[in-house]
């Protein structure tokens, strides 16, 4: 786990690429702070920050292979690198000079070609040079579980596992310092972001700087341009067997991939919430780690914590647990340097404890597993129940259901009912985006001062829902959530809010083997008995301890409905006073907007965070008004 950064230039003779590159990489120390690296020829300039989890003495990046032919830095684990080796070396006679991971992906791609991407079991971004054929080539990882930006100027293109290192590199890419990459704010993002929570890929909140999509490869030579070349697609076929035979498999490759995931050659612990997911993680990986580890935040607020239920189960299963409890005004002050790490606004709220737990983590062990990914791939969102709940309205004439859908926008908002008739009246193509719905398109108007109706999160959503048009709707919810909420939030701020603290994390379910399982699942091993990934829960029952087994997951809540009209309401008026984004946001209805949630009764929580936290973005990465406290990465491990 560690950061990258590549810049092929156009011209061999623009000014000291070592030099801008070794400084772009110094705001990105957090993903790898134990040690750094540069390395250039005449075409390409890599910078490297190791966070050092697999033979840790050696495997020193950028590495070179095949007498210095190719030159990689990578970025993840890919935990069949063990495998790999012995293939490479029984039938192509490999020669490796360290043991890890790293040197497996270079060699494998000097024998297989862009075709090693299909044979890698694990997360990853990287960038292989060929200096023979002067091609630049790089990869993520089929999930997006890794990140990877791409900027390109005048004097070449670059890639980079943090976006703000691309924003510092503005210069040796030929283009402004001033008013250019970093004040160049994409309106069309912001929408959707302002729909979504998040900024869907490929896109970033930043005109000039794009992202290499989850699932796909590029390849580049010097002056020209970026060929893209998408690997995997994720389908759900739902053809698959039932019964005990299937709940058997789903518990053999579960324990397979955990087994994977606990390769390292350092301490592993694990996220453990109040949720089936994290507890099946963490009691698989106790067979491994007797001395497991693990951690959970929590608020002093009823309702709004787990701490309790994961003390059980950590008592239960018997491993050591650590608690961080969160306080409102830590989570004001934090704020800031949490949407710096970001890189883009993402107004998910639970990122914030989700920091405050990695902080606390990393002070124990380097390496956590966590459960991202179960209920995307097994069907455990509860909003994956809604086709058969608007099933009624299927049976609606056309013209009716068109009739309720009017009815519904001129009901006072917060009635009962109001957007179940909303949403009965579309169809699903039009209705589900993801499980964040923040503004809706008739509400966007009213704060955005760009809005553009012919926009759409139709536009992002579309091609998911045509390549899925036979599928079951369930199946088709979950395959928009693989492309959208999966890689767009839920992935973004697992990286994100652990590598802020130089904390690698493993998601054992977005696991090659565990898919092929998940994506043969019928709709009635997804929900039946009135619960949410039924295969998943009855394949775990001998495994999981009864108290969590059918309990609703809440991961890491956050009381922010009841901070925002109390504690933290000060703050959020002081956040839009100082703001500068007036040309972007209508500044007064955003502060009608959080005045109103103060005064009740409709909850606008959600919507008011969103307009927050990109407000705090704005201030940090166009006006530079906002500047976060941002500390040299130093882990002493407390054992």
């Amino acid at each position: 786990m560690c950061g990258l950064l590549g810049l092929l230039t156009a011209d061999s003779a623009a000014p000291d690429r070592v030099g801008a590159v070794g400084a772009a990489m110094a705001c990105a120390r957090h993903r790898g702070p134990d040690e750094s690296g540069t390395w250039h020829d005449a075409d390409v300039a890599f910078g490297f920050n190791r966070l050092s989890i697999i033979d840790i003495e050696h495997s020193r990046q950028p590495l070179h292979f095949a007498d210095g032919r190719y030159t990689i830095v990578f970025n993840g684990e890919v935990y069949n690198y063990p495998e790999l080796r012995a293939e490479l070396a029984a039938e192509h006679g490999a020669v490796f000079a360290t043991e890890g991971d790293t040197e497996a992906v270079v060699a494998a791609y000097h024998h297989w070609g862009p075709d090693v991407v299909r044979r890698l079991r694990g997360m990853f971004a990287f960038l292989i040079w060929d200096a023979r054929e002067r091609v630049l080539f790089g990869a993520r990882d089929p999930f997006g579980i890794k990140p990877l930006y791409l900027a390109s100027g005048p004097a070449g293109i670059a890639f980079s596992s943090e976006k703000k290192s691309l924003l510092e590199l503005a210069p040796a890419l030929g283009l402004p310092q001033t008013d250019g990459i970093a004040a160049d704010v994409d309106t069309v993002a912001l929408q959707h972001y302002l729909t979504m929570q998040y900024v869907p890929e490929p896109a970033t909140m930043h005109r000039g700087v794009r992202r290499v999509e989850s699932g796909t490869h590029v390849t580049v030579r010097p002056g020209g341009e970026v060929e893209h070349e998408r690997y995997f697609t994720p389908v759900f076929t739902g053809r698959g067997p039932t019964g005990p035979a299937l709940h058997a498999r789903i518990v053999e490759v579960l324990r397979g991939s955990v087994a994977t995931h606990m390769r390292a050659d350092v301490t592993v612990g694990a996220f453990l919430s109040g949720g089936i997911d994290s507890t099946a993680i963490a009691v698989l990986a106790k067979e491994h780690n007797p001395d497991l580890i693990t951690f959970t935040a929590g608020f002093e607020r009823s309702g709004y914590s787990e701490v309790d239920v994961a003390a059980e189960t950590a008592e239960t299963i018997g491993v050591r647990h650590v608690v961080r409890t969160v306080k409102p005004d830590e989570m004001a002050a934090a704020l800031p340097s949490i949407v710096w790490y970001l890189d883009d606004p993402v107004a998910d709220p639970a990122l914030v404890p989700l920091w405050f737990v990695a902080r606390e983590a990393r002070e124990h062990v380097k390496v956590v597993l966590s459960g991202e990914g179960a209920d995307e791939l097994f069907g455990g969102y509860t909003i994956y129940r809604e086709p058969a709940s608007l099933a009624a309205f299927e049976r609606v004439p056309g013209s009716v259901r068109r009739l309720l859908g009017r009815t519904s926008v001129r009901l006072p908002e917060g009635l009962r009912g109001k957007d179940l008739m909303r949403r009965g009246a579309i169809p699903l193509e039009q209705r589900y985006y993801g499980n964040a719905r923040i503004f809706r398109d008739d509400q966007l108007a009213g704060v955005l001062r760009r809005y553009d109706p012919r926009r759409s999160h139709t536009d992002i959503t579309e091609a998911h829902y045509l390549a899925s048009r036979h599928w079951d709707p369930v199946s088709r919810m979950q395959h928009v959530d693989l492309f959208t909420w999966l890689r767009g939030d839920i992935l973004v701020k697992a990286d994100k809010m652990t590598m802020a603290n130089s904390l690698e994390l493993r998601v054992p379910f977005l696991d090659p083997e565990v898919f092929e399982v998940a994506r043969e699942l019928p709709r009635s091993a997804k929900l039946a008995g009135g619960t949410t990934k039924y295969a998943l829960r009855r394949a775990l029952s001998g495994i999981v301890p009864p108290h969590v087994l059918h309990r609703r997951k809440l991961g890491f809540p956050v009381p922010i409905r009841h901070w925002l009209r109390d504690e933290m309401y000060p703050w959020a008026c002081e956040v839009v006073r100082d703001s500068q984004a007036d040309h972007l946001l209508d500044l007064r209805a955003v502060q009608r907007l959080v005045d109103a949630h103060r005064d009740g009764p409709v909850d606008h929580s959600r919507r008011v965070w969103t307009l927050l936290v990109f407000l705090i973005w704005h201030g940090i990465f166009v006006e530079g008004r906002i500047r976060p406290d941002i500390v040299e990465p130093v882990h002493p491990v407390r054992i």
